[in-house]
């Protein structure tokens, strides 16, 4: 009798024990909420759509950035390159305690067995490259129906195609300089974009970061026209979401968006 109350309690301890608490993160929609890990991110995923991590999954880096919106709380599971795992909850909050997480080893909760093939990414990344500038190219030269244009000063914008192949979307964008100055390019961002501005507590302005750039231009001169190709992760725009484009002059205030 005694020797069964003895195993009994020794196992439930160790399921306690098993039973890590989680830490919780809080995030919004105003601001970015930065998780640096010890090591490179290979895979984020959260529970639920109004929590977003994002992080660059082509190439290496040691942090992501997580966005919300107002919603049931979540979590957050992260593996690293080595396989380590890391799991957290996830709640919206207005006021964020803290905007920058720097995690350590310890906080994790285990490991995932390693890849088989473990170069196998590094000789795929090379040739996706090549694959992107090939695919590139056979957009340009392909018929196009202009999809939205915005112009000012000048200056015009235009969404020319947009073409999901296999696990990435293809943006065909021109930019057409018929100002007297030429326009040299600071930045061109993609956004994806819920709610109304107008609304702060129910809008969403999400960064999408761009896995290749084909035929991206510094300087636009006058009378010239560049075609280009923005190659992002995949994504399905919901119901009511829209797409942003926004570039900006360097050495300049033009300023142009495209809806």
């Amino acid at each position: 009798m005694k020797t069964i109350i003895f195993i009994t309690i020794t196992l439930f301890t160790n399921f306690v024990a098993a039973q890590k608490t989680l830490d919780t993160i809080y995030a919004n929609e105003k601001k970015n909420v930065a998780l640096f890990f010890p090591e490179p991110i290979r895979q984020g995923i959260t529970g639920t759509p109004n929590f977003v991590f994002t992080y660059n999954r082509e190439k290496e880096q040691y942090f992501g950035l997580l966005q919300a919106t107002p919603g049931a709380e979540s979590n957050l599971l992260t593996v690293t390159k080595t396989g380590k795992v890391y799991s957290y909850i996830l709640k919206y909050k207005e006021q964020l305690p803290k905007l920058n997480y720097f995690l350590t080893a310890k906080e994790s909760i285990g490991n995932e067995r390693p890849p088989v093939f473990k170069q196998k990414p590094i000789v795929k990344l090379s040739e996706r490259i090549d694959y992107f500038k090939k695919f590139s190219q056979h957009l340009l030269k392909s018929k196009y129906i202009s999809l939205a244009t915005k112009r000012k000063r000048g200056v015009k914008l235009q969404l020319q195609k947009m073409v999901y192949n296999a696990s990435e979307v293809y943006l065909v964008l021109e930019i057409k300089n018929r100002s007297e100055i030429d326009f040299e390019v600071d930045c061109l961002n993609i956004y994806r974009v819920n709610g109304n501005k107008k609304r702060k507590a129910s809008y969403q302005k999400l960064f999408i970061q761009p896995r290749y750039k084909y035929n991206m231009p510094n300087r636009v001169g006058v009378g010239k026209s560049q075609r280009l190709v923005y190659i992002l992760p995949k994504f399905v725009l919901g119901d009511n979401e829209k797409l942003m484009i926004e570039i900006e002059e360097s050495n300049g205030n033009r300023r142009l968006v495209l809806r």
